[in-house]
């Protein structure tokens, strides 16, 4: 769904597992903990409502809020299999953005972890897909993470013209994460 790159200084760091990997290997969110930000890993996906049913890996944001445990997903482009063919979106600026993401602490059954709200596609997006993971730039992510501005104002399809598209062969197309 996304590529995550961590810059340290001027070096970028780029660690690479599958998305369709399992859900239990841990991947890096940025949260809130306290005054300070942290970079932690967790797995991907929520516990089920029912024993043995699928995690929950993404949530619907519309006419929901999300009150605490807000987290950012650091990522560089969107990426979807439509009409059998691979498709990565990009900023236009090439910019990096994050996915506006939940987390949630451990509990008996099971750990702590997250999930990557969605949003309807932008214009861009929709001849391929109906729906996007949220997409915060990067002057966007404190507002998100200290709740300064309400989840509407923020989780909105960005305008027309603001992702690139581009078409991907079957052996690039494997949607990576890299933190």
């Amino acid at each position: 769904m996304g590529e995550f790159v961590k810059t340290v200084g001027d070096d970028q760091t780029a660690v690479r597992c599958d998305s369709d990997a399992s859900l239990d290997e841990r991947r890096v969110i940025i949260r809130r903990s306290g005054s300070d930000v942290e970079m932690v890993e967790m797995p991907w996906g929520l516990q089920p409502r029912e024993v043995g049913g699928r995690p929950f890996t993404v949530i619907r944001a519309e006419g929901r809020v999300f009150p605490s445990h807000r987290c950012l997903v650091p990522a560089s482009e969107l990426r979807f299999r439509s009409r059998g063919r691979h498709y990565s979106f990009a900023l236009a600026s090439g910019d990096w953005f994050y996915f506006a993401g939940i987390w949630r602490p451990a509990s008996p059954d099971w750990p702590e972890a997250y999930a990557i709200l969605t949003i309807e596609a932008n214009d861009d997006v929709a001849p391929y897909h109906d729906r996007h993971m949220a997409v915060l730039r990067r002057e966007q992510r404190l507002a998100w993470l200290d709740m300064t501005c309400p989840e509407d104002a923020l989780l909105r399809a960005l305008p027309a013209g603001s992702f690139t598209v581009s078409s991907l062969h079957e052996q690039d197309a494997h949607a990576v994460f890299a933190f």
